[in-house]
């Protein structure tokens, strides 16, 4: 399983780098709407993602509010640099991650708890593909309308963007 997933992961690693190298530092606290998150917290969402996969490979859980406290919020980011490092880091992780993993592992079961209780469980391998890779693309996307409304050129990810003919 990690042999297929590998390829996959790394294009929409290459991606989703590619798009996080146009956010621009002077508007990481732009939001496009009271509700929304700003640019720079979403970026460092999407950098930070690929960590869950080692977290889902070498934890059998993960519990939001452990003792009934919610784990707090990660900070963003101060600069391009930081957002990339931080992207390069966890992604090169991620990737030792899976390709240390065997088929039996990655079929064990993984659970998302708050406060100790149990909200969902999946085998680990759902783990890395819907809340890992699933969820990065969902907020990539979101960074690509972000950057579409600050006038950034958006990168050709599946196909050409109205910015590149090629990708």
């Amino acid at each position: 399983m990690s042999e297929a997933l590998l390829p996959e992961f790394d294009q929409e690693m290459k991606n989703t780098r590619k798009t996080l190298e146009r956010v621009p530092e002077d508007k990481f606290g732009w939001k496009p709407h009271e509700k929304s998150w700003a640019m720079g917290g979403l970026a460092t969402h999407i950098a930070n993602l690929p960590s869950w996969i080692v977290l889902a490979i070498n934890q059998d859980s993960l519990d939001l509010a452990p003792g009934g406290v919610p784990t707090r919020p990660m900070q963003a980011v101060k600069s391009r640099q930081e957002l990339l490092a931080m992207f390069d880091k966890n992604t090169a992780a991620a990737r030792a991650a899976i390709a240390g993993a065997s088929d039996a592992h990655l079929m064990t079961l993984w659970s998302l708890l708050r406060n100790g209780q149990t909200l969902m469980t999946v085998p680990k391998i759902a783990v890395l593909r819907s809340f890992v890779m699933n969820h990065g693309i969902h907020h990539r996307a979101q960074l690509g309308v972000y950057l579409r409304l600050n006038d950034v050129p958006v990168p050709a990810i599946y196909g050409p963007s109205a910015d590149e003919g090629m990708f």
